[in-house]
């Protein structure tokens, strides 16, 4: 391999995730330098790490620092040309670092690229958190091919391919490290959940790309941390779509879309309140407000250039649900 590569893999009390996974990263990552980052776990993730992989770099956060600040301190530490973020609950295959970089090689406008990422508890199936890329409508909304909402597609080779994409997921994310750092990594404020894709929005609106390769392929569990149909994975991921789009949409599209959306994560709390009850309803308000609170500091991380064509589906959430 002729770069060097480092697998850096986030932990907060995951020590079983550890167990389970680590070990298939280490059998087949041979040429990369593995590291965990700890966001300054209570269970004994540091001890086990010692006593069973004492090959594996350790690096200790004295803070939980959520997703997005958990990296951007833990990988201060990490020199490489190229980082790949890995969830702790994702299980890597044979060959699976190689094809993104030879991707990678193709093209230095190519800044991030993801894999493959299929169900680790169905494994013919794509996974929720990436599939087989990330795309984005003209509303905002993310998703991915493979996989709409909630509605998983079969793996039948269809997404084999190697093509440009929106975003990637952040599950198993693999970027250039100075590309990382131009971009000042990932926007702490959002914790956790849509930071990717925001940090890639950026990206491209910068001149860079992104990519997705079928010829890798990984397998996540999800729900490792905040299940789906968490209030607060709601929370998060209104509030920070929101401040997303703030940051990133170009004008005259950016004052109307996000009325529009407010409208919207209106209906949605409603429709949360009936089918999932009253926190996830109060979880949207929570958003708006933790929206207009982040409001002056997202202004500011405006960039000076933003895309005009930005979604590769237009109404996406109309034609799923109508």
């Amino acid at each position: 391999m002729s770069k060097k590569i480092a697998v850096a893999i986030l932990n907060w009390n995951g020590k079983a995730w550890l167990e389970q996974f680590l070990p298939s990263v280490v059998q087949f990552s041979q040429n990369a330098e593995i590291y965990v980052i700890d966001n300054l776990s209570t269970d004994d993730s540091i001890d086990y790490l010692r006593t069973h992989f004492p090959l594996v770099h350790i690096i200790k956060n004295n803070q939980n620092f959520g997703f997005a600040g958990g990296y951007n301190e833990g990988l201060k530490h990490i020199e490489a040309e190229y980082y790949c973020l890995l969830n702790s609950d994702v299980e890597v295959s044979e060959n699976w670092i190689e094809p993104v970089l030879e991707l990678f090689e193709t093209n230095a406008k190519i800044s991030a690229v993801q894999p493959k990422i299929l169900s680790f508890n169905n494994k013919n199936f794509f996974e929720f958190a990436g599939a087989a890329g990330g795309l984005i409508d003209n509303l905002g909304y993310p998703y991915c091919r493979g996989r709409v909402f909630d509605d998983l597609e079969e793996d039948k080779g269809q997404y084999n391919d190697e093509t440009e994409i929106f975003w990637a997921s952040g599950c198993c994310f693999f970027i250039r490290s100075k590309d990382f750092w131009e971009q000042k990594g990932f926007d702490e404020r959002f914790f956790a959940h849509q930071e990717e894709i925001d940090l890639c929005w950026r990206l491209i609106n910068s001149g860079k790309k992104i990519f997705y390769t079928g010829k890798s392929k990984v397998y996540h569990v999800g729900g490792g941390t905040l299940h789906k149909q968490s209030p607060q994975k709601t929370y998060l991921n209104i509030r920070n779509n929101l401040s997303m789009m703030l940051k990133n949409l170009p004008f005259p599209t950016l004052i109307g879309l996000i009325f529009f959306r407010l409208c919207l994560d209106g209906l949605a709390g409603v429709y949360f309140g009936f089918k999932h009850g009253f926190p996830h309803l109060w979880a949207v308000a929570r958003a708006h407000f933790g929206f207009y609170a982040q409001l002056p500091g997202t202004w500011k991380l405006r960039q000076k250039h933003q895309k005009d064509h930005f979604y590769q589906s237009k109404w996406l959430i109309f034609k799923h649900f109508l």
